[in-house]
Order: structure tokens, then C-alpha cells, then sequence
């Protein structure tokens, strides 16, 4: 359909309507960048806005026990998203907690020793791991504890 403001121009200087999915959502997104038919999602933008749901999310965490209310507001357009990105196949790992060894798939960015572990584990998730339908488009970063000494300095 031609707007109004269209018909004043001649037929070739007029603005074609644009097409949308029919059910315009994420998933039909993400499932029209796979086939070579429209504009491809970049892998790196949408791992960077995972990663900043992520960051979203943990410091919301932090910040319920401030303002309740105004916390399970927010939580509540969080979610909305993190349920799009989930059915359109994104999924954000956190790594807070689990054992590391040398062949998982992680930056480390520091080591920390600490005499009360008795084996390596992330301490914490600098950036988590971000897959796209089973495929890793961004690897986490870590801080990893380790059994030993603080005598000497954590080791980077």
C-alpha cells in the first residue's frame, strides 16, 4: 500500500513498503539471517547483547535487595528478552562455580591460588559463553581459583 505523502512522487522515485516476517520476532529473525533471502545478523552484535543481558541480570541481582519493586519490574523486561533470545536458539552459559580444567573452551584471564580449594574452579564470570543454535559465537572469560599458597603473587 502507497502512503499518501508517496503518491505526489513519480512511480519510480516512490519508497516501497517495507516487508516484514509475518510474526515479527526474534526466532524469524534469526531464521531468515541463516538463509542467504535477507540481511545477516552478525554473530559478534548479537553475542555483545547477550552479554550485556547477562550483565543485566547479575547486577539486578545485586540491586533487589535496594528497591524491591522497581527490581522485579526490570526483572520482568529481563526475562521477556532472555525468553526471545532462548527461542531463537541463543544460550547463555555462566561459569561461576564450576571445576575448570585446562581442555574446557575458556579464557582464563587470571589465576588465583587459594590454600582452602583442593582444585581448580572459576571463581568468576568476566564474559560468559554465548552459543547461537549449538554453535559458540563468543568464548567466556574467567578468573580461576587454584589450590596453593598466597604467599606470592596470583599468577596472570
Amino acid at each position: 500500500m502507497i502512503g499518501r505523502g508517496q503518491r505526489r512522487y513519480h512511480r519510480q522515485f516512490r519508497i516501497a513498503a517495507p516487508r516484514w516476517p509475518d510474526p515479527f520476532s526474534l526466532s524469524a529473525l534469526v531464521e531468515q539471517s541463516t538463509t542467504d533471502t535477507g540481511p545477516p545478523l552478525d554473530d559478534k552484535d548479537l553475542a555483545e547483547a547477550a552479554t550485556n543481558l547477562w550483565r543485566a541480570r547479575r547486577r539486578l541481582g545485586r540491586l533487589a535487595e535496594e528497591d524491591g519493586r522497581e527490581a522485579k519490574r526490570v526483572g520482568r523486561y529481563l526475562q521477556a528478552t532472555q525468553r526471545a533470545l532462548d527461542e531463537a536458539g541463543l544460550t547463555i552459559q555462566d561459569h561461576d562455580g564450576t571445576d575448570f580444567h585446562p581442555g574446557l573452551s575458556l579464557e582464563v584471564l587470571l589465576t588465583q591460588p587459594d590454600p582452602e580449594l583442593s582444585r581448580e574452579v572459576v571463581r568468576e564470570t568476566v564474559r560468559p559463553t554465548v552459543y547461537l543454535a549449538g554453535k559458540r559465537i563468543q568464548m567466556g572469560q574467567v578468573i580461576v581459583g587454584c589450590p596453593g599458597d598466597t604467599k606470592g603473587e596470583p599468577d596472570a
